[in-house]
């Protein structure tokens, strides 16, 4: 039996196969060593009852995760494993790499998470080429989930949001300043606060201060990342993975073509292409 995880900050997706055949899929509070240690990972593992169940007939497991980007913190996240899943060889990867198999297997391409964050890197079709990006909330995650959050409460606080879209706002939520604030700048989740008013800004995408906000944030992410790359390494096509990468795809692709670069295969979560790609080397 085989394990293949996707992991966010927010949420792990899991796939446990046998011969071929999912014999389970199920999500778990998300597995992020920069923000987790060993502890808390096991914490985790020890409340699914499906991998209580299972833990002894899996005999390989691949990981990928938002965070497991240095071998400090790949370790982190394996010792956990090992002492969870004893019988298991595990392998312990970035997500960048799994957005690379998930959206093009050994093919070529640059490749773009975006969702709760964003990250970009090139692949040559084995490897991910490391970069100075993946800088996380607050130094990044342009056109992100998070970089969505931060904007509108920005002018929220600001005042100066569209006054239907404050209203709105402030029927979703009931927070005043200190309330943000605080959840901001004294809680120790204030990603996960941030990305949370993603439903929110889908729900009114089709408010013009929305649109803008959106676009603007494509077209710092295209800037920042994705033209450097492509001056780089010379390739214009980029496969990428996440919810607002899926949820607002049309508009992605316009920022794109606005930067003369092409946008190939989206997907929202990886998980599903992980797994075929897994099952057929297995």
């Amino acid at each position: 039996m085989i394990a293949v995880v996707y992991s966010g900050s927010r949420f792990a997706d899991w796939r446990l196969a046998e011969k071929g055949k999912v014999i389970a899929g199920f999500k778990t509070m998300g597995i992020n060593p920069y923000h987790n240690d060993e502890r808390y990972i096991g914490q985790v593992l020890n409340k699914n009852n499906s991998l209580i169940n299972y833990a002894e007939k899996i005999k390989k497991i691949y990981f990928f995760g938002a965070g497991a980007s240095s071998d400090e913190r790949k370790e982190t996240v394996y010792n956990a494993f090992k002492e969870f899943f004893r019988y298991s060889k595990i392998l312990v990867e970035h997500d960048m790499l799994a957005a690379a198999l998930a959206t093009g297997g050994n093919e070529q391409a640059l490749v773009g998470i975006l969702g709760s964050g964003s990250n970009a890197a090139y692949y040559d079709g084995k490897r991910i080429y490391d970069t100075n990006y993946g800088l996380g909330y607050i130094l990044a995650d342009e056109g992100s989930a998070n970089w969505m959050g931060r904007y509108l409460l920005r002018n929220y606080l600001s005042e100066t949001l569209p006054i239907d879209l404050e209203n709105k706002f402030t029927s979703y939520y009931p927070l005043d300043r200190k309330q943000i604030m605080d959840k901001v700048y004294r809680n120790p989740n204030a990603a996960l606060f941030l990305s949370s008013f993603a439903d929110f800004v889908a729900e009114q995408k089709d408010h013009e201060f929305v649109h803008n906000m959106v676009m603007e944030g494509f077209s710092l992410l295209f800037e920042t990342y994705f033209v450097p790359l492509k001056e780089k390494y010379h390739y214009p096509k980029i496969n990428f993975t996440g919810s607002v990468a899926a949820g607002y795809e049309p508009w992605l692709r316009q920022a794109a073509n606005d930067h003369d670069m092409e946008v190939g295969v989206v997907i929202k979560e990886p998980i599903h292409n992980l797994l075929n790609y897994y099952l057929n080397k297995n």
